[in-house]
């Protein structure tokens, strides 16, 4: 299963949040429709762009542990400054795609960057 792993700034829209996904859908060669769910840190469990993205595209949202996220980021190829600073981990996006992905999860490739929102593809057996 692929899970896109969602990094945005406050107050990103649904719109941009969606438009990062197929950015990075297409970057990857991965038709959009085998994308299974959306995953976030749970710093950015409120963010209502992400809710509205997916709804709007039909998909769940796994929360994943800013803690657990920052376990993950020498797996992260991505090192981002401003990531580093509001999240602690260098890709936020990479590193809950990787962590929802479940145990043997790996990265598609590295974060798209769309607007200010930044999506990054995984495949695994994702998490329960």
């Amino acid at each position: 299963m692929i899970v896109a792993g969602i990094g945005c700034r406050k107050g990103a829209s649904a719109a941009e949040i969606v438009a990062a996904i197929e950015a990075a859908a297409a970057a990857q060669g991965v038709e959009r429709q085998a994308i299974a769910a959306l995953a976030v840190i749970d710093l950015k469990r409120e963010e209502p762009g992400i809710a509205e993205a997916a709804r709007l595209l039909g998909l769940g949202v796994t929360i994943i542990d800013a803690n657990s996220a920052r376990l993950l980021a020498g797996e992260t190829p991505t090192v981002s400054a401003a990531s580093l600073a509001a999240t602690g981990t260098g890709s936020a996006s990479e590193a809950a795609a990787l962590a929802a992905a479940g145990p043997g999860g790996r990265l598609i490739g590295p974060r798209t960057v769309h607007s200010r929102t930044t999506c990054a593809l995984a495949e695994g057996a994702m998490r329960q």
